[in-house]
């Protein structure tokens, strides 16, 4: 993931309102994006009057700057000190060629500046260079508020959210997904397209669980990436009372792994998690798991490959750890409550305290001794934004639910990763999801994302989404 999201600035002028406003608002937007921790690619004094872009000239200047800096530049911030010409704003745009969000911002008048000397007019301006990007099909973002000072706190808002737009359109584009084995025969559920998520520009590369375990085959115990991959699972988790054998599986496994992902550039892995693992090699892969998903590079359960991009888009938004989780059940009598579950995999920043266990749903069958590995405890308190991301063949589409909640805290008896969450209109919610036949997993993460995930996946990336 890009350690900085850069923006690129257009700050839009037209001669007959006050130019002055241009100067003193390109200085204040520049260093509200460097106190937001923002990276800015703008034209400079020496390259356009203040800055600023009004003709074809210096549209054409400003992309060419853009052009230079396409590597770098996720998002693109237009801010409006006056007016703006709405027509050197959309031309910059077009003539950069970039396909990234575009942000609008436009400066708030004073009820006490309003003389020919100092008024704006970007209340309007804001609806003429909307419409000149409508016309030119390209795509963009609103603040909040219709006009917005830089130095306001929902400004910085508006550019926070934004952001993590930006970092979720820009992940996704030609993010490559990992498939490792086969998916279980009993989860249906988690079908999906190779093709309707190549055609969104993300690709799945695939191995087979033999191939996986014929590398592990090859490692020899005291290999040095076997043994450093062993002091990274005892520094990660709890492992009181787990064989020492069945660590040593584990960091075999993580070393093949990692070393596959790397080998093929991937962002992210959905795992043949059961049952063939455990009955054949003994364990579990849920510690590997965890521990790429603690690190930002997801790892979803039960082969969900969907369940991954959405796991992906999550940690690209918040910048922490993403995990995959079951609707599981209802708790009490409480409508707006319920039980997210799994059994379990979670990064272990997602845990009020967590420790390694065995997997009780399938060491019943294959004995508890063939099943350490599992990410064990309670999910912490605080809020969340979930989402699920599913290709609809029959159409012929990717959509997309998305919302947030909080997890209580409240007491639960049970095994695996589990959390009480409280989402408003929980009932309308599960009710949409059983109505569009979408699975039974949801991907979270500890933050509020979920405006910014739905227009990232809405205007930008065109697919089909719900925001609870």
């Amino acid at each position: 993931m890009r350690a900085k999201t850069t923006l690129g600035v257009i700050v839009g002028n037209r001669g007959f309102f006050p130019d002055h406003l241009c100067d003193e608002g390109r200085k204040e937007v520049l260093s509200v994006l460097e106190s937001e921790g923002l990276g800015a690619v703008c034209l400079t004094p020496n390259d356009t009057p203040f800055g600023s872009v009004e003709t074809r000239e210096e549209a054409k200047k400003c992309a060419g700057l853009f052009k230079q800096h396409a590597d770098e530049i996720d998002g693109i911030l237009v801010t409006l000190p006056n007016f703006g010409d709405e027509r050197g704003i959309a031309e910059a745009v077009r003539l950069s060629g970039l396909n990234v969000p575009v942000l609008i911002q436009a400066y708030p008048d004073e009820p006490g500046k309003m003389s020919l000397s100092d008024r704006r007019d970007s209340f309007c301006g804001k609806m003429s260079a909307c419409n000149n990007l409508t016309q030119y099909g390209i795509p963009y973002s609103l603040t909040d508020l219709h006009t917005v000072a830089p130095a306001s706190a929902e400004f910085s808002a508006d550019l926070q959210r934004f952001a993590a737009t930006c970092r979720v359109v820009r992940g996704l584009d030609g993010a490559r997904i990992g498939a490792i084995g086969a998916r279980p025969a009993a989860f249906n559920t988690v079908r999906y397209s190779e093709k309707i998520l190549e055609d969104s520009g993300i690709s799945v590369e695939v191995v087979d669980l033999l191939e996986i375990m014929g590398r592990i085959g090859r490692l020899d115990d005291d290999a040095a990436c076997v043994q450093e991959k062993l002091a990274k699972v005892k520094a990660y988790i709890c492992v009181e009372g787990v064989p020492d054998d069945s660590l040593l599986k584990m960091a075999k496994l993580a070393a093949v792994v990692d070393e596959w992902m790397d080998e093929n550039d991937l962002v992210a892995s959905a795992v043949q998690c059961w049952t063939a693992i455990e009955e054949f090699y003994g364990v579990v892969p849920c510690t590997v798991m965890s521990m790429m998903s603690e690190r930002l590079v997801p790892s979803a359960c039960e082969v969900d490959i969907t369940g991954a991009v959405g796991m992906y888009a999550l940690a690209l938004a918040s910048g922490v750890p993403a995990a995959l989780l079951d609707w599981n059940n209802n708790y009490g009598d409480d409508p707006d409550k319920c039980v997210l579950f799994h059994c379990s995999n979670l990064p272990k920043s997602c845990f009020a305290q967590v420790q390694m266990g065995w997997q009780d749903i399938i060491g019943g069958s294959v004995g508890n001794e063939n099943t350490y590995g599992t990410c064990v405890g309670q999910i912490k308190s605080g809020p969340f934004t979930f989402c699920r991301v599913s290709t609809d063949d029959l159409a012929g589409t990717v959509r997309v639910y998305c919302g947030e909640g909080e997890f209580t805290g409240d007491p639960l008896d049970t095994f695996g990763g589990a959390g009480v969450a409280r989402i408003p209109d929980l009932q309308g919610l599960v009710r949409y999801i059983c109505e569009m036949g979408f699975e039974h997993h949801v991907a979270i993460t500890h933050a509020t994302v979920g405006e910014a995930i739905a227009e990232a996946m809405e205007t930008y990336l065109g697919w089909d989404v719900y925001q609870h």
